[in-house]
């Protein structure tokens, strides 16, 4: 699947916005990939839309509590990947409800162990997905990885 989400960000991300699951879905389609990997990336990716209309994140925007990872998200993240997330929300690069949904999106893959390129790719995403401008030194820390690297 990060396959897949690597191909939408180098193709789409320029675009700032993605296609519609019909359009994305035939383009990886004809870029090669597996019925089944789309079908798991479009569920993932339609995760955001669903975050969308939770709403009430509002309320700790500007949280300055500290964050107890339950057992399942430790299970989760490695260590290295929680150390990540905690700099970038200290640099005031993402915000408290957007690491809920980095850590939410990080548990819809049910995969155990998310390692630090996984977790600047689902960032990427986060940020891309809520349509918030990236400084390009931030830009480079979450592309700065080998996307082809195996999994």
């Amino acid at each position: 699947m990060f396959d897949i989400l690597v191909y939408l960000v180098e193709n789409y991300f320029h675009n700032g916005r993605l296609p519609d699951a019909e359009t994305i879905s035939k383009r990886l389609s004809a870029a090669g990939f597996e019925d089944d990997d789309i079908s798991e990336a479009l569920t993932w990716l339609s995760g955001f839309s669903e975050a969308e209309t939770v709403g009430a994140q509002g309320a700790f925007v500007h949280s300055h509590g500290f964050r107890i990872y339950a057992e399942e998200e430790l299970a989760n993240l490695t260590a290295e990947a929680r150390g990540f997330i905690l700099f970038l929300e200290d640099s005031n690069i993402i915000t408290a409800p957007q690491r809920e949904l980095i850590i939410e999106r990080v548990l819809a893959l049910d995969e155990a162990g998310v390692d630090l390129e996984k977790i600047k790719l689902i960032v990427l995403m986060v940020l891309w997905n809520q349509q918030q401008s990236v400084d390009s030194l931030v830009l480079e820390l979450l592309a700065s990885r080998d996307f082809s690297s195996p999994q």
